[in-house]
């Protein structure tokens, strides 16, 4: 590997894997009856204990280590004493700040059995994830990478969010470029070997316009429909990309555990 990446993709693969380590913890304990405020908890305690720090927490005044997104609210859901129920999907987004990098990831859990269209909205998600993920290489436009979400989303019947997008990472939270998860495929920034950034889709089942709640934080669906996410830290490599964030245990989407 390039000198120039190897420091960046070995530190944010350590600080990706803490990350990934932390939904693995949750994927134990998350059921019906517990609290976001717990999946939280859950969080910063599994980062601490690696000798990491919650990025997300006090984050432009964000009061909380994880974010817990749950059924129609897209992103940023503040962890409360909420309590999840039998049939609830939730999203949880956690970044770990290791040695002076970040690992960025977030997966969907099902609370319970959950409905058809739950379960066809959260593989569709993943779906469109991976498959953008498999395309990114050296010279790659970045509009590729939206299309290739946005055609696969559409053609299931769901929306992608256009109010929110991937980012660049590594010493930063977040900086340029924008990963946009919608497009068209030609257009945009040529990917070159060395970025490293997140591409996480939020996927709605009805309309892709949201809304920000009064908590200047939580984001849901206008709609009032579900949404889901998933997300990854990828990096460009010579012959392709490399995952900082997957799971040790090898989970990638629900059923966890199985």
């Amino acid at each position: 590997m390039n000198e120039d990446f190897k420091e960046a993709f070995e530190k944010t693969k350590i600080a990706g894997t803490i990350a990934s380590g932390a939904l693995d913890e949750v994927s134990k304990i998350v059921k019906p009856g517990i609290s976001t405020d717990r999946i939280d908890k859950i969080c910063y305690e599994f980062i601490n204990d690696h000798k990491a720090y919650s990025a997300p927490l006090f984050y432009r005044g964000y009061p909380k280590s994880c974010c817990t997104s749950t059924n129609h609210v897209v992103c940023h859901g503040l962890p409360s004493e909420k309590i999840l129920k039998e049939g609830d999907i939730v999203n949880v987004d956690v970044t770990a700040f290791k040695e002076g990098w970040h690992g960025d990831t977030s997966r969907m859990f099902k609370i319970g059995e959950v409905s058809i269209k739950a379960e066809k909205l959260i593989n569709t998600t993943y779906e469109s994830m991976m498959k953008a993920i498999n395309i990114v290489k050296d010279g790659v436009r970045l509009g590729d990478i939206g299309s290739t979400i946005q055609t696969h989303v559409e053609a299931k019947g769901f929306s992608v969010v256009q109010d929110f997008c991937g980012h660049g990472i590594g010493r930063s939270f977040h900086k340029e470029p924008n990963i946009l998860h919608y497009g068209e495929k030609g257009t945009g920034e040529k990917i070159k070997t060395g970025m490293i950034f997140t591409i996480e889709p939020m996927i709605n089942v009805g309309n892709y316009e949201t809304k920000t709640l009064n908590d200047g934080w939580t984001a849901v669906t206008k709609d009032k429909s579900l949404s889901a996410q998933f997300e990854h830290t990828v990096g460009i490599t010579e012959n392709g990309y490399e995952i900082f964030t997957e799971s040790v245990k090898g989970y990638r989407k629900p059923p966890y555990n199985k």
